[in-house]
């Protein structure tokens, strides 16, 4: 059965898990561009693509709403139960999902997926449970290094560079 759904954390992953505030309260992430584009030709290829996350914040509603990410769950404390009742909805199971995230409220959601993730600075926790320990830290292409990998094992590369081309 083939990936047809990627689950994307977002503190540690999608970012470097650092939370800076301003002077003003304003929250503060940075998201790294190559992860983007990665999420952005996942989704060309007919792929679907979720967030769910355990915080709350607008930044990361507006950057799953410039990326196009329709399934956005924030404030989650049961990532593993939110993801079923996604496969539900779409018509799926977990034998077409791939995941990623990097601490212990990953860990149901890690281990209930076909093939998971972590980030190379994930907790040693999710670390042992991890189908692949990817090279890159969160925020530092980890999602895109996972994209990269199921394109390769999917056997997608030919349709992939076809994107760019």
């Amino acid at each position: 059965m083939s990936i047809e759904l990627i689950v994307l954390d977002v503190d540690g992953t999608m970012t470097d898990s650092r939370i800076t505030y301003s002077e003003k309260g304003d929250e503060i992430k940075s998201f790294n561009v190559k992860d983007g584009l990665a999420i952005a030709s996942w989704r060309k290829l007919g792929k679907q693509v979720a967030i769910i996350t355990g915080r709350s914040s607008s930044i990361v509603a507006r950057r799953a709403k410039e990326l196009r990410i329709e399934h956005f769950y924030q404030g989650i404390d049961n990532k593993k139960e939110v993801l079923e009742a996604l496969l539900t909805k779409l018509d799926l199971t977990m034998e077409s999902v791939a995941a990623i995230g990097d601490d212990l409220n990953d860990l149901s959601m890690l281990k209930s997926a076909e093939i998971s993730f972590v980030p190379r600075d994930a907790s040693a926790y999710v670390d042992k449970i991890a189908d692949v320990i990817l090279s890159k830290k969160g925020g530092d292409g980890a999602v895109r290094e996972m994209i990269e990998y199921l394109i390769v094992n999917e056997g997608l590369e030919e349709q992939y560079l076809e994107l760019w081309e």
